[in-house]
């Protein structure tokens, strides 16, 4: 049987109607059709503090950095749709990286949620460079933690007008982008897939 690999969608941004959770939207759409189990969540659901070694060292990993590990850890992919905030990633996405990068372990068991992981991401802004400084920003964090990125990626300009009241892209151009974005991570997901180990 062909292995069906599990992909983690998530947006930088929390904000009603943020361009990037509706990109994460149309993400969750286009990997559905690639036939790939998706859980789609907030990172407002796992509020974290500002990241801070003195506070690590003393009180340890927040509930809610481990909770967040665990679930990359569990999946094989990753898709991550950020907004651009004055030419780069949002603090909310940096700072959940930042924490879910000092996991180490579950208890006994070793823990790696960035290192191998695979992921794809797409981008979005209000204008028209659509967010193309986040997302380059974005990736070379993720490489710095060990994530092996897709090439492909979405940019979303225009982000006000790039939805129609279905939440699917006006553009056709933009659908293809993230048709081969969804398309090359479930492609290199299903092959690194852990179901696939003995």
């Amino acid at each position: 049987m062909p292995i069906v690999p599990s992909i983690l969608i998530f947006a930088g941004s929390v904000r009603s109607g943020a361009h990037s959770g509706k990109t994460a939207d149309a993400a969750q759409k286009a990997l559905a059709l690639q036939g790939v189990e998706v859980t789609r969540i907030s990172l407002g659901d796992y509020p974290l503090p500002i990241f801070d070694q003195d506070m690590e060292k003393h009180d340890g990993i927040p509930e809610n950095a481990m909770k967040l590990a665990r679930l990359i850890d569990r999946h094989d992919g990753l898709l991550v749709a950020t907004p651009e905030y004055n030419g780069s990633l949002p603090p909310l996405l940096k700072n959940a990286i930042d924490w879910v990068s000092r996991v180490r372990h579950d208890g006994n068991h070793v823990l790696k949620p960035f290192s191998g992981k695979i992921a794809a991401l797409c981008s979005s802004s209000e204008g028209q460079f659509a967010g193309v400084r986040a997302i380059n920003h974005l990736r070379a964090v993720l490489v710095r933690c060990q994530v092996d990125v897709v090439v492909p990626e979405c940019s979303v300009p225009r982000g006000a007008e790039a939805f129609d009241d279905k939440g699917d892209f006006r553009d056709e151009r933009l659908r293809r982008a993230m048709e081969n974005v969804a398309s090359a991570l479930a492609e290199r997901a299903a092959l690194l897939s852990k179901r696939n180990e003995p």
